[in-house]
């Protein structure tokens, strides 16, 4: 496990568009081909990571199943935020061959208990580098509630910006190539938001 540290800028489409030819223009780099994510969140019945998302408890953890584009190898991801930083953890499930088989799956965690799917979001994600940092580039966020209706999608009508360093990397190494406000962006509370009426779409 490696601890990370994590800025968000919180953008909209014409903005999002500006920010990458600024960065271009800096010297980053493109790593990889854009691709669809796909990720499941799993939660409590009460929701309760969501709202330590929202309150900022720390220790928390979200726990989701992610898979890319249109290929259905399952993998298992638990990202933590402490005092320390964050990191995440991955492990595949095999197990897993369809979307019917992962609605169907619960998970047990030691500091929440049982875990069910809650809500799928799918987005656009490009990646890039630039001195160390790693910038992915999300568009196209939508979101299902698994709780609520199955088949109806919310779209955000935002985007969003991230960037990683390690965690030996000073707290304003971002700021002195990126002189940008940073904002908080969690697509899960968002969703949660989203799809229960309290937050607009538009």
């Amino acid at each position: 496990m490696s601890f990370r540290k994590e800025k968000k800028f919180r953008v909209t489409i014409n903005d999002f568009n500006n920010f990458k030819v600024f960065l271009l223009q800096k010297g980053m780099k493109k790593l990889y081909e854009p691709r669809i994510i796909h990720s499941a969140y799993y939660d409590t019945k009460n929701l309760q990571t969501f709202s330590d998302s929202e309150e900022g408890t720390l220790p928390r953890k979200k726990f989701r199943v992610r898979w890319y584009n249109n290929s259905f190898e399952y993998t298992f991801e638990k990202k933590v935020s402490s005092i320390e930083g964050r990191f995440k953890t991955v492990k595949k499930l095999t197990h897993l061959s369809s979307r019917l088989q992962l609605l169907k799956e619960k998970n047990f965690d030691s500091q929440y208990g049982e875990l069910i799917p809650s809500l799928q979001i799918s987005y656009i994600r490009s990646y890039f580098e630039l001195n160390s940092m790693r910038v992915t580039f999300d568009e196209n966020i939508n979101y299902q509630n698994f709780e609520i209706n199955n088949n109806r999608i919310y779209y955000d009508p935002e985007r969003v910006i991230e960037v990683k360093i390690p965690i030996s990397c000073s707290d304003d190494y971002v700021e002195k190539y990126i002189p940008f406000p940073t904002s908080r962006f969690s697509k899960y509370s968002r969703g949660i938001l989203l799809s229960t009426g309290q937050l607009s779409e538009f």
